[in-house]
């Protein structure tokens, strides 16, 4: 059977996460349903990463195994038109061997967050970020981020839910930009890890607000760290300013 690499983009609305639910709308569910009008029978795809309720994706990377060879072009057009009112799009589409896997053959993640600082509601923008009314000291962000770069134990931003075998991760990357937008100021979040734990990121976005805003010194942030408990952790940040936005792989599927 042809195996078939999908580039996905997504708004997380709509979804109650990537993963397929019964009772629920998925991702997932929705691209396994335009894959049975292409071709009738059950179909299972796998996925770099599990995004959450309400995140969004401009890359997330899936394959879907057919019984049939389909040009990666056609296959991604035919998907799309199943797909047009869905809140879902195939980006790209590349034949793969059988031995390439979304989510094991990856070797890095990255994610964004944003965050719009400014009074009135968002509009333009609602669903899409994190607003805060108030505004944020990005250096102190900067210096408490530096506490979570490199290899640690990150127990205090991981689920109670979270079903990783081991909570020591390595953070390869965080960056943090202002960037003005025609619906105001943005501070804008980059993450680059290989792997990440269930709700890290937002765990991460929300204590370093407190930051931001004041509340917490930097060095908290490394305090909170060390603690390993989930209880030492900032708010959770909600979910609907987040973007998986690339997947890593050794050969990049989608290259030329």
């Amino acid at each position: 059977m042809p195996r078939y690499a999908l580039q996905v983009e997504y708004h997380g609305a709509p979804f109650a996460g990537w993963q397929r639910q019964a009772d629920q709308p998925s991702v997932q569910g929705a691209i396994e349903q335009a894959l049975a009008r292409l071709e009738p029978g059950p179909h299972t795809i796998a996925a770099a990463g599990r995004t959450d309720a309400g995140v969004h994706a401009t890359a997330q990377v899936a394959h879907c195994d057919l019984g049939k060879s389909w040009d990666p072009f056609r296959l991604s057009e035919a998907l799309n038109y199943h797909l047009k009112r869905s809140g879902v799009a195939i980006r790209a589409c590349a034949e793969v061997g059988p031995e390439w896997h979304a989510r094991f053959s990856a070797v890095e993640r990255r994610y964004l967050f944003r965050l719009l600082t400014r009074r009135a509601p968002a509009t333009h923008d609602a669903g899409l970020v994190w607003q805060v009314s108030h505004p944020l000291d990005i250096a102190a962000m900067r210096a408490g981020a530096a506490h979570l770069v490199g290899h640690h134990d990150f127990t205090t931003f991981r689920s109670s839910t979270c079903q990783a075998k081991s909570p020591v991760k390595t953070l390869d990357e965080i960056r943090i930009e202002p960037h003005e937008t025609l619906s105001g100021p943005e501070i804008r979040l980059h993450f680059r890890a290989r792997s990440f734990l269930h709700n890290q990121v937002r765990s991460f976005v929300g204590t370093l607000e407190r930051v931001g805003s004041g509340h917490w010194p930097p060095e908290r942030v490394g305090e909170v760290l060390k603690a390993r408990d989930r209880a030492a952790c900032g708010p959770v940040c909600p979910p609907q300013g987040l973007y998986l936005v690339g997947v890593g792989y050794p050969d990049d599927p989608f290259a030329g």
